[in-house]
């Protein structure tokens, strides 16, 4: 089978070392890749806005699947244009991914088909979102409507920080992402994430883990795109997951077909989990970056004839085994991130890691034949062990050796699962 993967992160770098393992495999491409990516696949230099020069290649090398690693391209329909050509893609239409690209509709999605999230109300002009805001008080959470790269969202635990992010969100910080809020209720609990593939009708659930949003240690500081992660996620108990799947995962799919939308690709469910029980935090309609990370090293299986069961409608035909062992995986990122940071400094050395390790690149580049960070987030060092604990230690373990001065990780991922583990 031809297969062209799109993206050039972490995310697809796992994607590509999962679907480079599979027998099925006869020619591989990714666009536009990174020298991680390019260990496994053939590099294309496409521009993957360019919807008419992706369908193009895909018909010069008779590709037979595309899978679609990040969210823009979907929202932007780039599944639409390739299946509109007769192609096989993994990935949901751009009618569908406004569950990731469109806050405030997935938020009425919830609303129609009674699946449990936080109260809300969408705003398209400052004061009245202000007003709204006072009335309801914090803590409160504020968020730009559109795609903002996973820090269009502020978690205001008074009003005053309430009233600055949605100053924020109308004054362009977030580009057009940011021209209409939706300020929802603030939910106490732990987050997990929870990861389903879907063709429409039937769903495989997949695995769970835990992602790491703030930038400092001991969860703190600004969001970001993510720190790091593990799977699976302790607080996602057997009960849980079949809780999530009856109350969240198949209203939404029911319910996306109804609305003449129906959803093909994986549903990443970010959650809350409650003194209630699960509660939806948002819909992201790609793989987690870092979470792939972690699934992927966990995934027994062979990816390829998962994604394309999810394409073809035949997700009834197909199971997902996984490893028992835990996998973490940490984020090297470029020192100022997520604030403005330095490109192109240079990582002078990557370790060899072994089996159960690896290390995947989020945002390098090749210059003059020398890698160097071009991203905030650039390096997921990966590891699997026994506990989470042991996973965490073989992953710090490679990570110090790693030779980049610009790059810097928090020191405590999986924190709260090894206090389990300790208790």
């Amino acid at each position: 089978m031809k297969v062209l993967l799109i993206g050039s992160g972490g995310r697809e770098h796992a994607l590509a070392w999962k679907l480079a393992q599979s027998p099925l495999m006869t020619e591989f491409y990714a666009a536009p890749g990174n020298p991680g990516i390019a260990e496994h696949a053939r590099l294309v230099s496409l521009k993957i806005e360019d919807h008419e020069a992706v369908a193009a290649f895909c018909a010069q090398k008779a590709i037979d699947f595309v899978v679609v690693g990040p969210e823009a391209p979907l929202v932007a329909g780039l599944a639409d244009h390739l299946r509109a050509d007769g192609l096989t893609v993994f990935g949901p239409s751009a009618a569908a991914a406004q569950l990731e690209g469109s806050k405030g509709f997935t938020k009425d999605i919830c609303a129609r088909y009674n699946i449990p999230t936080g109260a809300y109300q969408r705003f398209n002009n400052a004061p009245k979102a202000k007003a709204y805001i006072r009335e309801q008080g914090a803590p409160i959470v504020v968020k730009a409507d559109g795609l903002a790269a996973g820090k269009g969202v502020t978690v205001a635990m008074t009003v005053e920080e309430a009233l600055a992010a949605v100053d924020d969100c109308f004054e362009g910080a977030f580009g057009a992402a940011g021209a209409e809020v939706v300020i929802e209720a603030f939910l106490d609990g732990e987050e997990a994430s929870f990861f389903c593939l879907c063709d429409g009708r039937n769903a495989l659930p997949l695995a769970t883990a835990q992602d790491h949003k703030r930038v400092g240690e001991g969860d703190t500081g600004v969001n970001t795109g993510g720190m790091g992660a593990y799977s699976p996620a302790p607080v996602m108990t057997a009960e849980m997951i079949e809780r999530t799947m009856k109350e969240i995962i198949e209203p939404t799919i029911y319910g996306m077909a109804e609305s003449g939308y129906p959803f093909s690709g994986v549903f990443f469910a970010g959650l809350m989990i409650t003194a209630k029980g699960p509660e939806l935090i948002e819909y992201n309609v790609r793989f987690g970056d870092p979470e792939c990370q972690v699934l992927m090293m966990r995934l027994k299986s062979d990816l390829l004839p998962l994604l394309l069961a999810a394409a073809e409608g035949t997700l009834d035909k197909v199971t997902a085994e996984w490893s028992d062992d835990p996998a973490l995986t940490v984020v090297m990122a470029s020192k100022g991130y997520p604030g403005p940071y330095e490109k192109n400094t240079p990582i002078l050395s990557l370790p060899e890691a072994g089996v159960g390790a690896k290390v995947f690149h989020a945002g390098t580049s090749l210059r003059d034949g020398e890698l160097v960070a071009t991203g905030g987030r650039v390096l997921n060092v990966t590891a699997t062990g026994r506990t989470v604990g042991e996973a965490q230690s073989r992953a710090y373990a490679l990570l110090d050796k790693v030779e980049w001065e610009n790059g810097f990780c928090r020191r405590d991922i999986g924190w709260r699962a090894i206090e389990r583990e300790r208790a």
